[in-house]
């Protein structure tokens, strides 16, 4: 598998071009980063999802190439931002080759740097509920439309995905994609969802 950069640098674009799987895979325990002004907020991603293709039904790609799925056609590591239920903002990031239209959701992530800022945008909820779902961590973390196309392998950009923790299998368990709820089978329920099922390694930062 190929690796990303060390320490607490962006991962490079080699790290995102290579199968959606291991990215997806890979991304459990990175750390995604926003700059949104002078602050910078981030968390420890806990839940991703692959989609692959054009023949995966659960994919914007199954439409071919549009003005919406364009930056998923383009270089691996770059940003891939819709709207979706007319209030949420998902972020995903592309991956694999120039050509093929792949990405990984961003599902979940543990704040760990921020807390006051993220306070305020998500402060009418617990914290523990800050960021456990798609549409509640664009908010928490100051993501919309605006970073769609953005460059994650450059920090300038102000958003970006960096080394954070390791999270062993036994910790991470395999699941199918939620929410495709008119997608027919098998791309309903293939098991393309990664997500943290223990607390190892993160107990410091789940013990609210």
């Amino acid at each position: 598998m190929k690796t990303g950069s060390v320490g607490r640098n962006a991962l490079t674009r080699n790290f995102y071009d290579q199968p959606t799987l291991e990215v997806a895979r890979s991304l459990i325990g990175a750390r995604l980063c926003v700059k949104p002004g002078e602050q910078t907020i981030s968390g420890i991603i806990t839940e991703t999802e692959a989609y692959i293709g054009e023949k995966d039904l659960g994919c914007h790609a199954k439409s071919g190439l549009t003005k919406r799925t364009a930056v998923m056609y383009g270089q691996p590591g770059m940003a891939y931002i819709y709207f979706t239920y007319g209030n949420h903002w998902m972020f995903c990031v592309v991956t694999e080759a120039a050509g093929i239209p792949a990405a990984v959701l961003v599902r979940t992530v543990v704040i760990d740097q921020g807390l006051e800022l993220v306070s305020r945008n998500r402060g009418h909820v617990s914290r523990k509920h800050w960021s456990d779902g798609p549409g509640k961590l664009t908010q928490a973390m100051e993501i919309d439309g605006s970073q769609h196309g953005a460059d994650i392998t450059n920090p300038t950009s102000g958003i970006w995905i960096e080394e954070g923790r390791l999270i062993p299998e036994e910790s991470v368990t395999i699941r199918p994609r939620v929410g495709l709820y008119n997608v027919p089978e098998p791309w309903k329920s293939i098991p393309w969802r990664y997500l943290v099922t223990r607390k190892t390694n993160l107990e410091d930062l789940w013990d609210y």
